[in-house]
């Protein structure tokens, strides 16, 4: 059986960056200026690739705009109760193949996610938090967004302003409010064989 520990007890050092990023499900309403945005997106630039594909491409839509309503219908019920107040939402993707090689890149995906980490930690350095959501309808993405074909679809990213947990329903607040549980070392990292 894996060991989870309560996040407060770090026994080795790392950056405040990532100790300070949470999945957080309670945003406030408060817009994201073009300026934040954009930043976002250009950390997503720097992220490693293999054979420097960078093979993410990200739609976004702010609150204000239709483009985000045609994104939100695509998120299952239990997605749509939190993140109706995210100023901000992004779907990632990543091409099925190499534009160098027109093969297909078995590691787009594995690099998408690297991107979407890469995004993750600069909006928690802006003040910002994210949180990633797999719960979705494919078919409702590809036909409200029109996504062609060679795009596969990697997540959905609510991003904002961490907002008040208490206005978040019941079960959730308890979720939001609960001590971080992570693995530890031990039970991912090995200096041996299997």
């Amino acid at each position: 059986m894996l060991t989870m520990e309560k996040s407060s007890s770090i026994e080795h050092p790392i950056l405040d960056l990532i100790k300070n990023r949470r999945s957080v499900r309670a945003f406030s309403s408060e817009p994201i200026t073009a300026d934040k945005i954009n930043s976002l997106f250009e950390a997503t630039r720097w992220a490693p690739s293999s054979s420097n594909e960078q093979p993410w491409v990200y739609l976004y839509a702010t609150h204000d705009q239709e483009l985000w309503h045609k994104m939100f219908e695509c998120l299952n019920e239990s997605n749509r109760i939190w993140v109706k107040d995210a100023p901000l939402l992004i779907l990632s993707l990543a091409r099925k193949t190499f534009t160098h090689y027109g093969s297909a890149n078995a590691h787009a995906m594995y690099d998408l996610g690297g991107a979407n980490s890469f995004l993750s930690l600069q909006a928690v350095e802006m003040g910002l938090q994210v949180r990633q959501m797999a719960g979705f309808s494919h078919i409702k993405a590809i036909e409200n967004l029109k996504i062609p074909d060679i795009y596969e679809i990697g997540v959905f990213i609510g991003v904002g302003y961490p907002g008040d947990p208490t206005n978040l329903p019941e079960k959730l607040k308890q979720r939001e409010l609960a001590p971080r549980e992570r693995f530890l070392q031990q039970e991912f990292v090995m200096n041996k064989t299997f």
